[in-house]
């Protein structure tokens, strides 16, 4: 299998101003993670609402089914040194079958971090007893690499006491790895937020349930999101659970709609059918990639962050709402100043 590429003409393309970039979480801009903006986009009725994310249980009806991804985040990215003394940061990405990690390379750059260039070394130096081999390219990838890792503790104990949250030169200062979780995250495993549930609170929560609209978990490990313009997302692992599976069913028997709360839930849900499009249960991989040619199946609406220009996820996003729709919603979050990335505001897309 090689590193999948899809034409960049085929995705929408904007410009995104600089200031546009959220460089903090909401808390430190004064807001609660429930009171960012969101905007609300219907493909029936072709309506743009402009709200706030607290107001995310009004928009849904009972016997509709949210499913969210209870992964959670690791501080996945680990300074190292060449062995010629070049400071390096190593972004673990997705941990193999075999105990290998997918690792992405990056050269320190002050305090943030940009993408290697040229051939990488075969040894890294991660501390006094602690080595990361890079064996070979990922899927023919140019920037990523298996690697092994010889560490004197289990991976995610030694992450816990030298790792740190990766972070890209738009946010400017360290967070905490509290400020990269999301309030239902339960376990350890994605390199990134799963960031379209970050602006969840156990009120927001709460309401839901009182309304009649059901909550329901998957687990999709998330890899690193610096990707090519014209590189497709790689392989992760996921778990959907039986139960997960029958509510979903359920749900879809009786009419209610069944909303990803992000691109994450979308893959895991829609890798996750049978021959008949009935959800199952499944615990392994996905290298599903969504296209409007491809379609979704099981999943109705999505709550998602607004996505870079050319981005493969916006594929998954013309899937869910259509093509006019979403250019539509992005010439209107550019216009009424929506904030991008992981810190910033939300798009949901309703049928």
């Amino acid at each position: 299998m090689s590193a999948a590429t899809l034409p960049t003409t085929d995705r929408l393309s904007f410009e995104l101003p600089g200031e546009l970039e959220a460089r903090e979480p909401a808390e430190a801009r004064g807001l609660t993670r429930d009171a960012v903006r969101m905007m609300v986009a219907e493909r029936a009725s072709g309506r743009l609402i402009h709200s706030t994310f607290d107001r995310f249980p009004t928009f849904l009806d009972p016997g509709d089914l949210v499913v969210v991804n209870t992964s959670a985040v690791i501080p996945a990215a680990v300074r190292a040194l060449t062995p010629d003394g070049v400071p390096v940061m190593v972004h673990l990405s997705t941990r193999l079958d075999d105990g290998t990690w997918v690792v992405e390379l990056r050269r320190v750059v002050g305090n943030t971090s940009e993408r290697w260039s040229g051939g990488a070394p075969r040894e890294l130096c991660a501390g006094p007893d602690e080595t990361i081999w890079l064996l070979h390219s990922y899927l023919g990838s140019g920037r990523l690499w298996v690697a092994a890792l010889e560490l004197p503790d289990p991976v995610l104990k030694w992450l816990a006491a030298h790792g740190e949250p990766i972070r890209y030169g738009y946010v400017e200062h360290p967070w905490p790895l509290a400020s990269y979780q999301n309030v239902y995250a339960a376990e350890p495993g994605s390199a990134e937020m799963p960031s379209a549930g970050r602006p969840f609170t156990p009120e927001v929560i709460t309401r839901l349930v009182a309304k009649g609209v059901g909550v329901t978990p998957i687990v999709l490990h998330t890899g690193v999101a610096s990707l090519e313009a014209d590189e497709l997302p790689y392989p992760e692992r996921l778990q959907v659970p039986a139960a997960t599976a029958a509510r979903i069913n359920e749900t879809r028997q009786s009419h209610g709609r069944v909303i990803a709360i992000g691109t994450t839930v979308v893959r895991a849900l829609e890798t996750a059918v049978d021959s008949e499009g009935r959800s199952i249960a499944l615990d392994g991989w996905t290298d599903l990639v969504i296209t409007p040619c491809r379609g979704v199946h099981v999943v109705d609406g999505l709550l998602t962050g607004w996505h870079e220009p050319e981005a493969s996820h916006l594929l998954m996003l013309e899937a869910v709402g259509g093509r006019d729709l979403l250019e539509r919603s992005y010439t209107a979050s550019l216009s009424e100043r929506y904030l991008w990335h992981e810190f910033g505001d939300v798009h949901l897309i309703l049928p």
